[in-house]
C-alpha cells in the first residue's frame, strides 16, 4: 500500500512537470508571434532630419552678403507704337506705349540726401526712354541718367534713397592679383534671375577690349578678364573681390571666336577706371576728353597699291594713316595727310583703338608727342592738346 501511494505520488509530480512545459512553449510561442507581428508591422530604418542647426558660411558667403543688397537690376523701355491697353478701346486709334527694351545690372556706390546713385554700362541705357531699377528685395523704382559715356561704357544713374539699405565699397584694381577670387553678382538673363552669383578668378589684368557700340561709336577699355561665369543681363553688375569690394564693373564677354565657342573669357571695367569716369559724370553728366583733329585709317586695312603710295620701308607694317587733318584742332600744322603714326608717347601704336586709347589717356591741357613716316622719313612732332572732343561737334 505504502508504495502505491509512493508511486501515484510520483506520477503526480511527473503530471506537473510536464504540464508546466507545455504551458511554458505555449506562453513563449504566443509571446515570439506577437514580437513578429509587431517587427512586420513596424518599419525599422526611420530616415530623420538632424536637428542641428548648421550654417555654411565662408569668405565668400561672407563676401556677397557684405554687396548683395547694393545691386540691382537696370531695366530700360524703348517707345513702340501698338494699341494702349486702355487707351484703344476708348479712341480706336494707335498710341505710343512703352515696351522693355532690354534688361541689365547695376550696383548702388552712394546713398547723398534723398537720392542714392549706382553705376552701370552705357550699353545697357543706351536709347532708352525710361528706366526702372529693381532693388535687391524686388522693389523697383523709377531710375533718372545722370550721364554717360560710350568710349568707357560707363553710365551713371540716380534714384530716391528711401528704400536704399546697402552701398557698395570700392576696392583698388591697382592692387589686384592674377589669380585671386572673383565673385560676379547680377541678373543673367534679366531680372527673372536677379541677385546670381557666381565664383571664379582674376584671369589677367589690363587685357584690351575694344568694341563698336550700337551707333557705331569705339568703346575701349583696358579690363580686367576673368573666367567667372558672366551672361546677357550681367552687364553693369559687380564684379568683387574676397573682401567684398567691387573691384570691376562686368562689361562684356567672348562667346566665340571664328565659330568656334569660348568658354570662361569674361571682361571688367577696372574701379579705379570707373570710379574716375564716375566723378565726371556726377559733375558734368558728360566726360570731357583732349580731340587730336584727325580722321584716320588702320595701315593694316590698306590694299597692296596704298601701301605704296604711302612709300613708308616695307618694315613698318602697322600703325595709323591720317586719312585728313581739321582746320583749328591741334593736329593742325603738325600733321598732313598720308602721315603714318606708329608711335604715341614713344609707345608703339598698330591702330586707331590703340592710338584713341593712349590719347584719351591724356588730360586737356596735357602734351603728347607723336612719331610718325612722311615721305618715308621718320618725324617726330609734339602736339599740345588744348581742344576737347566737345569742340569737333562745332
Amino acid at each position: 500500500m505504502k508504495n502505491l501511494q509512493t508511486s501515484s505520488k510520483k506520477w503526480g509530480q511527473l503530471l506537473v512537470v510536464i504540464l508546466i512545459s507545455f504551458f511554458s512553449g505555449v506562453l513563449g510561442s504566443f509571446t515570439t508571434l506577437q514580437l513578429s507581428q509587431k517587427q512586420n508591422t513596424s518599419p525599422t530604418n526611420t530616415t530623420t532630419v538632424s536637428k542641428t542647426a548648421v550654417k555654411n558660411e565662408n569668405s565668400t558667403t561672407q563676401a556677397v552678403d557684405k554687396v548683395k543688397d547694393a545691386v540691382v537690376s537696370v531695366i530700360t523701355y524703348s517707345a513702340n507704337s501698338q494699341n494702349s491697353l486702355f487707351g484703344s478701346a476708348e479712341t480706336d486709334t494707335d498710341t505710343n506705349t512703352e515696351q522693355v527694351s532690354s534688361e541689365g545690372s547695376g550696383v548702388i556706390y552712394k546713398k547723398e540726401g534723398n537720392f542714392a546713385y549706382l553705376v552701370t554700362n552705357t550699353h545697357v541705357i543706351s536709347g532708352a526712354k525710361k528706366v526702372d531699377i529693381r532693388l535687391a528685395d524686388g522693389t523697383k523704382v523709377p531710375g533718372e541718367i545722370v550721364g554717360s559715356d560710350t568710349y568707357s561704357d560707363i553710365a551713371v544713374v540716380k534714384i530716391t534713397a528711401d528704400k536704399v539699405t546697402t552701398v557698395a565699397e570700392f576696392g583698388d584694381s591697382d592692387q589686384l592679383t592674377v589669380g585671386e577670387t572673383a565673385i560676379a553678382i547680377g541678373s543673367p538673363l534679366g531680372s527673372e534671375y536677379a541677385n546670381t552669383v557666381t565664383q571664379g578668378i582674376v584671369s589677367s589684368l589690363n587685357r584690351n577690349v575694344s568694341l563698336k557700340s550700337e551707333d557705331g561709336q569705339a568703346i575701349s577699355t583696358k579690363a580686367i578678364q576673368t573666367d567667372t561665369a558672366i551672361n546677357p543681363g550681367n552687364s553693369g553688375g559687380p564684379l568683387i573681390n574676397i573682401q567684398g569690394q567691387v573691384i570691376g564693373i562686368t562689361s562684356s564677354k567672348i562667346a566665340t571666336n571664328g565659330g568656334t565657342s569660348v568658354e570662361g573669357l569674361g571682361f571688367a571695367i577696372p574701379s579705379n577706371d570707373a570710379i574716375n569716369i564716375i566723378n565726371q559724370l556726377e559733375k558734368n553728366g558728360k566726360v570731357t576728353r583732349p580731340a587730336l583733329g584727325i580722321q584716320m585709317v588702320n595701315l593694316s586695312n590698306l590694299s597692296s597699291t596704298d601701301l605704296q603710295r604711302l612709300n613708308v620701308p616695307s618694315s613698318v607694317t602697322a600703325g595709323v594713316v591720317v586719312r585728313s587733318v581739321i582746320t583749328s584742332m591741334p593736329a593742325n600744322g603738325h600733321l598732313q595727310q598720308y602721315d603714318v603714326i606708329t608711335k604715341v608717347d614713344d609707345k608703339a601704336i598698330s591702330s586707331t583703338t590703340e592710338l584713341q586709347s593712349a590719347l584719351y589717356s591724356h588730360s586737356i591741357g596735357d602734351s603728347m608727342t607723336i612719331t610718325y613716316y612722311r615721305n618715308g622719313k621718320e618725324e617726330t612732332t609734339t602736339i599740345k592738346l588744348d581742344k576737347s572732343t566737345s569742340d569737333l561737334e562745332q
